[in-house]
């Protein structure tokens, strides 16, 4: 099988990570995508496979899978059962590493000195006193990785990878969050300005 580029690696992003952050939020996505040209990778059918190194076909798997699909559709393809002809091949993979950690302040606080409720307590000149303990929370990076593949010669005509970061107890940590998040940033502006890594907000 023809490949466009070699695997970016998720252990970049982990790796670029600092061990512990304070400020919890929806973090960006990036993007990476690599193509033979517009005019190779024309809407058509398409079916949805496991890249030779995924795992078994868990519920975390075509929560992925479908997600990619949806994505497509949008696109004006249209998806085909498994095992039937199809124009394309849309290869999926996903991966998650850990990504550090992040401290996490008491939600309840109380106001000083003009200060105002909030997670901290502001005392005249800006000093500022977490009330209540406090904790940790695991910070994940997750890579979506996807290579559309004509069927017919085994070409790989479009491949693109995203990656972003989530943390315990958020909405992005959640599979089908996360999922979704992933194929909508990968999937925006398709084909894409291939070679090239955008961050998607």
């Amino acid at each position: 099988m023809k490949r466009i580029a070699k695997p970016l690696l998720i252990a970049a992003l982990a790796l670029g990570t600092s061990a512990c952050m304070t400020t919890p939020r929806a973090g960006p996505t990036d993007v990476t995508r690599y193509h033979l040209g517009s005019e190779q990778i024309r809407p058509g059918s398409f079916t949805v496979e496991p890249l030779s190194t995924t795992g078994t076909m868990s519920l975390e798997y075509r929560s992925y899978g479908d997600a990619v699909a949806a994505e497509l559709t949008r696109l004006g393809y249209t998806r085909v059962g498994e095992g039937l002809q199809s124009n394309y091949v849309a290869q999926v993979s996903f991966r998650r590493a850990p990504a550090g950690v992040i401290r996490q302040l008491s939600p309840f606080s109380i106001g000083l000195g003009g200060g105002s409720f909030g997670r901290n307590v502001g005392v005249g000149g800006g000093v500022n006193l977490p009330i209540g303990g406090g904790g940790l929370r695991e910070v994940t990076a997750s890579e979506l990785a996807v290579q559309l593949r004509r069927r017919s010669d085994s070409t790989v005509v479009w491949e693109g990878r995203a990656v972003a970061q989530s943390v315990a107890g958020t909405p992005d940590a959640a599979n089908e969050v996360m999922s979704a998040k992933l194929a909508s940033a990968l999937f925006r502006g398709f084909p894409g300005e291939s070679g090239i890594t955008i961050t998607v907000k």
